[in-house]
């Protein structure tokens, strides 16, 4: 799958502006500091996919009941992991506990359990395909994220960029005061990854489907944003 990214907006703006003047003996020299902030964000469509299967048991017996779930939990995993080809798909096994059922009055009646297998990858068929296949399991969520390279690929556009306007902005702040350029104060630069992560449940039982039909995934998009901000002494 091939991944463009896109830069959809960049933004700054004056935070504040001060002048002081020298305390010395020395003949009073104005200083000017101006305090700026920039930002930048990239789009980029979502290239990592996150698979969760699971399946829940009942009984009157907590030992009957952790049985079962094991059981269908290893036949599942001992299939996943065949499959698996990192960083194509990679399988890991998510919650498995028990928990106690009452009546009304309080009185224990049986137990109740679940247990998760965790399919996770970039390729999205093979995923799709391996939870098709698997039995024992039911397809309980599908999400969609950023892989970590491509995550800081567009961490370092949208940095670039919102430098850039910073930068820009710097330049003609000191342009318009008069001054010739400026120096760099204090900088802060901050990334942050933004949805839509779309998130989705699907009630479809693998169990319903052809062994090798994928399951429907239909990714979307994250914006990738980077904030730089701080301050600039004009000269």
């Amino acid at each position: 799958m091939k991944n463009k990214m896109k830069l959809i907006a960049f933004s700054a703006v004056i935070v504040s502006a001060s002048a002081a003047f020298s305390q010395t003996t020395a003949p009073a020299l104005p200083t000017q500091r101006v305090s700026l902030a920039a930002s930048a964000t990239v789009q980029v469509p979502q290239d990592e996919l996150t698979l969760t299967m699971s399946t829940q048991r009942e009984g009157v017996n907590a030992p009957e009941v952790q049985s079962q779930l094991k059981s269908a939990l290893d036949a599942a995993l001992t299939l996943a992991k065949k499959k698996a080809q990192s960083p194509l798909m990679r399988v890991s096994t998510g919650r498995f506990g028990l928990s106690p059922r009452h009546d009304r009055n309080g009185k224990l009646v049986g137990w109740q359990g679940s247990a998760e297998l965790v399919l996770q990858g970039r390729d999205f068929v093979r995923i799709s395909q391996t939870a098709g296949q698997l039995q024992t399991l039911s397809v309980a969520s599908v999400s969609f994220g950023l892989s970590e390279q491509l995550r800081q690929e567009a961490q370092t556009q949208a940095q670039s960029q919102a430098i850039e306007q910073f930068q820009k902005s710097a330049s003609e702040i000191a342009k318009s005061f008069g001054f010739g350029g400026y120096t760099l104060g204090e900088i802060n630069v901050n990334a942050n990854q933004i949805g839509p992560v779309r998130p989705y449940m699907m009630a479809a039982s693998a169990k319903s489907m052809a062994e090798d039909a994928p399951v429907p995934l239909e990714a979307g998009l994250s914006n990738v944003s980077v904030n730089v901000s701080g301050s600039v002494q004009l000269k």
